[in-house]
């Protein structure tokens, strides 16, 4: 069986190939050399353009950037990236200008970018077009985000309901989760049951202020959510109506979350130790699953490196495959693992990549 996926890194994006048990993973391929690719968005059997491949560069002072490609990566060519319109004067909150795309989605009917500083914008002709989805911009309650990772805050998980072409839902660090029903039209909060223990006592359960690292749904039953939050592990099996918290051995801290496409029972999560430190616990790097909804857990550690180890998996750092069967992890100090026993073992890829921005099975 053959497979393919691509590596988002500061120094480029590669394509990496699996063709046979004896052969393994390799790095096929590189493009973007030297320029950081801050998300990538493989093609797909659904949705819309389905074939094109879109890549999101920051490059700085010149500025974000989105490449596109129709030949599986082969050739790229630029497509304008979603620009903000012009910040009233006196406007609060942080300023109306793109500092970068965080995640990218494909719907039926459309194409999502989610931004630093916490825009959403939508794209219903292939990405040569982007239009701010104002409905959410201008929400009162965004004034109340505050950024977690960067200064401002951003959009770094954007799940399509596979079943219903016009629902979406949204992770915001710091601004909690937000649900679509009508295509972007209107939001309201669903991060209920969630817990900001950074915020002072009487606020940290206030839906708009929480911090989810990762939320990613299960595909064949799109009611399960995971979410990898700032304070701890919740899942959902309504579609985000309500969490509830789940307890990991070693760490419920991390960033990144993989749902198994067919099975609402197995995620897999990378613990770590939090807030300063941000590093494996005990120096150990290890993947935990549950298959039971988070009962129970077991903690992987075969082919991963057990000793003076300082790898951060960032929030797009896991993912799993269609089949659940294959996972790929790639980590901040350039190393890339992957499981194809879903993740009893785990093979080194690489341990000399630039940092890894996020990986995507395509």
């Amino acid at each position: 069986m053959s497979l393919n996926a691509w590596v988002a890194t500061r120094k480029g994006l590669f394509e990496i190939a699996h063709r046979g048990s004896s052969a393994g993973w390799q790095i096929a391929g590189h493009s973007f050399v030297g320029d950081p690719v801050s998300m990538v968005l493989p093609g797909s059997d659904h949705g819309q353009f389905d074939g094109r491949m879109f890549a999101a560069l920051n490059l700085g002072h010149f500025g974000v950037k989105l490449q596109a490609s129709d030949d599986e990566g082969k050739t790229w060519r630029e497509l304008p990236a979603p620009a903000y319109p012009s910040q009233p004067e006196g406007a609060e909150g942080p300023a109306w200008k793109l500092m970068q795309i965080w995640s990218l989605a494909r719907s039926p009917a459309a194409l999502w970018a989610g931004t630093l500083p916490g825009g959403l914008f939508k794209s219903v002709d292939g990405g040569e077009s982007w239009a701010l989805v104002e409905s959410l911009w201008q929400r009162p309650e965004r004034l109340g985000w505050f950024g977690g990772g960067y200064d401002a805050p951003g959009i770094h998980s954007i799940c399509p309901h596979p079943n219903q072409p016009g629902e979406l839902l949204l992770g915001i660090s710091c601004g909690g989760v937000w649900h679509s029903a009508d295509e972007g039209a209107s939001w309201a909060l669903r991060a209920k049951g969630m817990r900001a223990d950074f915020m002072p006592p009487g606020q940290q359960e206030q839906e708009n202020i929480q911090d989810p690292h990762r939320i990613a749904r299960c595909e064949a039953a799109p009611e399960v959510l995971w979410c990898q939050h700032h304070n701890g592990i919740w899942r959902s099996s309504d579609n985000g109506l309500s969490w509830q918290e789940l307890k990991a051995p070693l760490s419920s801290f991390g960033f990144a979350v993989a749902a198994h496409p067919l099975d609402p029972l197995t995620a897999w999560f990378v613990p770590a130790v939090k807030d300063e430190r941000r590093i494996p616990v005990d120096g150990a790097l290890v993947v935990n699953r549950s298959r039971d909804g988070g009962q129970t857990w077991q903690t992987l550690r075969t082919g991963l490196p057990q000793q003076h180890c300082y790898d951060l998996v960032y929030r797009h750092g896991l993912a799993v495959d269609e089949n659940g069967q294959h996972l790929l992890m790639g980590s901040t100090t350039g190393g890339l693992w992957a499981s194809d026993d879903g993740g009893d073992s785990w093979s080194t890829v690489s341990l000399n990549l630039p940092p890894i921005y996020a990986v995507q099975f395509g």
